[in-house]
């Protein structure tokens, strides 16, 4: 297997919780009311150091999506997913983007997301509403 190359970020940053790998600035945030199966998770313009995933279309809360899944090019953890095409118009915007799912990742500030109680963990991921 090859050598992994890692990008380093500088400022606030978002990283996987697992290995500490850097994937995100938060100043690349544009939204932070997405939801997923673990809770929160926010909508990013711009993501590093992640594999990407098959493309498949995925039913989510606003409609039909191809979307690949974002893994962590460290330790392989899954971390989010990307927006490839969006059906409805009204959600083109998500085109390119990539959602990170906050519990699977660490805040600026060192922070792990926890999952709320009366949260329930299964199905598929959602997106915003």
């Amino acid at each position: 297997m090859g050598r992994v190359f890692v990008l380093t970020l500088e400022g606030k940053i978002y990283s996987c919780r697992h290995c500490g790998t850097h994937l995100a600035l938060s100043d690349d945030i544009i939204s932070k009311s997405f939801h997923c199966k673990h809770g929160k998770a926010y909508l990013f313009d711009k993501v590093v150091n992640v594999t990407h995933g098959e493309k498949e279309e995925r039913q989510m809360m606003t409609g039909s999506h191809i979307v690949e899944d974002l893994f962590c090019v460290n330790c392989g953890s899954l971390v989010g997913w990307k927006y490839e095409t969006a059906q409805e118009k009204s959600q083109k915007y998500k085109e390119g983007k990539s959602v990170l799912e906050r519990f699977k990742i660490s805040g600026p500030d060192g922070s792990n997301y926890r999952v709320s109680r009366g949260l329930h963990i299964g199905g598929s991921d959602g997106d915003d509403v």
